[in-house]
């Protein structure tokens, strides 16, 4: 078991490539860009080529999945984004959470536009903005919240969209969906690892075993008294991750033939409970 961990998360379909000219392609179509991220890894879960590739686009950042973050540091990433210069929301897609804001920070990240738009007798023109982000950061969740009318496939697995989609969600704003994106490979393996645990990264390429022994890992040195309340064991800092798995795996009586840990089905309740939220609202980095 403990060998295993010293995989590398590397991941790049085809169909990436793709969104990326799609991407460049389609900014001529639109007024700015709407860009999710992951509240518990802002920083990993942004593409790191999409502000040299949106250049000067005016860029609202939705922190979604704001609801199993840390408020705290949630609050922290907002301030760094406005820093920056980029309009910020913290806001959970599935419940509506901070989207009734959307609207307002539209006309203020947009109001240049809409300022030539009525020099140019086009009051009213709508607002058409772009949504991108790495996989299974809620681009569709967040479109089916925006108007009642504009329905995009949501599923929780990463990669679902595959196409551009245009959806007009009221208010004179339009939506133009476009596929997850992620770069060639991870260069540094702990932004693979986080992409792995919130599920950005699909499930069937990884190594379940691998993922929920580094997440407790690193929760073991962060918070890990998140993983004893949540799994009733204790002395778990310090301890490598596939020591934590044997615990929880016992724990539970995930056990197979001959009374052997069953590392998969283990490994699988704690990756699942992790993105759920039912280890606490944790953030795994900061600005």
């Amino acid at each position: 078991m403990p060998d295993s961990i010293k995989q590398t998360v590397q991941w790049f379909p085809g169909h990436m490539a793709k969104t990326r000219r799609l991407i460049k392609e389609s900014l001529n179509l639109v007024d700015g860009v709407v860009v999710l991220l992951d509240a518990r890894v802002p920083y990993s879960s942004q593409n790191p080529e999409l502000d040299d590739i949106i250049r000067n686009k005016p860029k609202i950042v939705l922190l979604n999945k704001c609801d199993v973050a840390n408020p705290n540091a949630t609050a922290l990433w907002l301030k760094h984004f406005e820093d920056k210069g980029a309009y910020a929301l913290a806001v959970d897609c599935k419940s509506g959470k901070g989207l009734n804001k959307f609207e307002e920070t539209v006309k203020k990240a947009l109001s240049k536009t809409i300022e030539r738009n009525a020099q140019k007798g086009m009051n009213g023109k709508p607002l058409r903005l772009m949504v991108v982000g790495i996989p299974n950061t809620g681009k569709s969740s967040f479109i089916n919240r925006m108007g009642k009318s504009a329905k995009a496939k949501v599923e929780n697995k990463a990669g679902v969209t595959r196409q551009n989609q245009w959806f007009v969600v009221g208010n004179g704003i339009e939506l133009l969906d476009t596929p997850g994106v992620l770069w060639p490979k991870f260069e540094d393996r702990e932004v693979g690892d986080k992409l792995a645990f919130i599920g950005s990264v699909k499930d069937e390429i990884t190594d379940k075993e691998t993922i929920a022994c580094r997440l407790l890992e690193s929760l073991s040195k962060t918070n890990p008294q998140a993983i004893e309340q949540r799994y009733k064991i204790e002395g778990v800092a310090g301890l490598q991750g596939w020591e934590i798995l044997e615990m929880i795996g016992r724990k539970r009586g995930f056990l197979i033939k001959g009374g052997e840990i069953d590392y998969e089905r283990t490994s699988v309740i704690v990756a699942d409970e992790f993105r759920g939220g039912k280890l606490g609202r944790i953030t795994l980095e900061l600005p």
